[in-house]
């Protein structure tokens, strides 16, 4: 077995969601958001790293890193798990990180995602969804679930283009193509502008990235495609200003005109650490297009409203804001109120809601209302699992 293969199975084995390999460090794991050494395994020196490297990544892959100092690709170990891989160049000596990636694709049940995002995915069928959050925050998992869902429900043609590969999709009752740019393709902008012309139903776009990929992007989803892409941007309207933003001034009236007619849905992520120590779930922000959120999205002077929107939508349109969702996670056991509260958007309005301080004329909450009791120890348990594994 190569080294490297041994260093992923050990940090699989700990439900590592990254591992980090650096010269005079030894490998190191993410595990629940946190950075640990994994036992066991030396320091790292240049030779063994750059041989470790060579040894996963193709002709290609080494001629790209031999060009630009850093490359990305995908890696799968057989019974183990496939991993996104990124080598780059620091001071001289190469630096690996690989991303796990679960071959099984999890439902939107146990991925503990709000009813609406199984609905917003069953019944769109054109117009653009987007999924958003900082890095490592589940964004290709839940694409990968909704990908799945209508892999598993339609006779649709599925066109993903990803950077690199990360869930294999097969044929179910959809037909579904994956394309890695870099090697099935040149770009994003290049390979959705293909995709137009290969008959699709569903395009998935790993990210938008610039103004070309946004454009076609949005293009596409005018046309009568379903287009599900993602943006490093934590909320909805951080989503809508940043798309708008990135056109020029004179051209961004008619973008949110466009943008309020095809954007269907957005879903804003954060992975919060589980109260029992074991892992982490995501508390979710879902915007959903209403005749309201249309308005806001088409005219600059509101936008600021849809907070508000959302809030407000969610007895009517299960739309939720993330104190909403936390408050959810909250009563069904799952995080610690201590953790709730330091996530939370607004947490003097997030402790009196707990507290079951609110106005009678309140409904934005319905549906979440339920006795919640902060306990401690939530992350003093996730910290005490870690430590007994990892050490100090």
């Amino acid at each position: 077995m190569k080294p490297i293969d041994k260093i992923l199975q050990a940090a699989v084995a700990c439900n590592a969601s990254d591992v980090h390999i650096k010269v005079n460090d030894p490998p190191i794991v993410r595990v629940d958001g946190r950075l640990y050494p994994l036992k066991d395994f030396p320091r790292q020196d240049a030779a063994m790293l750059k041989e470790m490297a060579e040894s996963i990544m193709g002709k290609f892959e080494r001629e790209r890193f031999a060009d630009f100092h850093e490359v990305d690709f995908a890696y799968g170990l057989p019974e183990v798990g496939r991993f996104r891989v990124n080598v780059y160049q620091q001071r001289g000596t190469p630096v690996m990180v690989l991303r796990s990636i679960p071959y099984d694709i999890l439902s939107f049940a146990d991925l503990h995602l709000p009813p609406v995002i199984e609905q917003l995915t069953r019944d769109t069928t054109r117009g653009l969804i987007l999924v958003t959050g900082t890095t490592g925050c589940g964004k290709s998992t839940t694409l990968a679930s909704m990908i799945d869902y209508i892999n598993r429900t339609r006779r649709v043609n599925i066109i993903t283009i990803e950077d690199p590969i990360e869930y294999l999709h097969r044929d179910r009752r959809s037909i579904i193509s994956q394309r890695e740019v870099g090697f099935d393709t040149t770009s994003f902008s290049m390979a959705l502008r293909s995709a137009l012309r290969q008959d699709p139903d569903v395009i998935l776009v790993g990210e938008m990235r610039d103004l070309e990929t946004i454009e076609i992007a949005l293009t596409a989803a005018e046309t009568g495609h379903l287009v599900l892409s993602t943006l490093h941007t934590v909320d909805a309207l951080e989503t809508i200003n940043r798309i708008v933003s990135v056109f020029p001034p004179f051209q961004q009236n008619q973008v949110r005109l466009q943008l309020s007619g095809i954007l269907k849905g957005v879903i804003s992520q954060r992975l919060i650490p589980r109260k029992d120590g074991t892992g982490r779930v995501p508390a979710a922000e879902v915007m959903v297009s209403t005749a309201r959120i249309r308005e806001c999205i088409a005219e600059k002077s509101k936008t600021v409203e849809i907070r508000d929107a959302i809030i407000g939508g969610y007895t009517i349109y299960g739309m939720q804001s993330f104190d909403q969702s936390l408050y959810g996670l909250l009563t069904k056991g799952l995080i610690t109120y201590e953790e709730a509260l330091r996530q939370s958007s607004n947490p003097d309005d997030f402790e009196l809601k707990v507290k079951g301080i609110s106005s009678g004329s309140d409904t934005a909450w319905h549906g979440f209302d339920a006795e919640a009791e902060g306990e401690d120890g939530g992350e003093t348990a996730a910290e005490e699992a870690a430590v007994e594994r990892f050490g100090q």
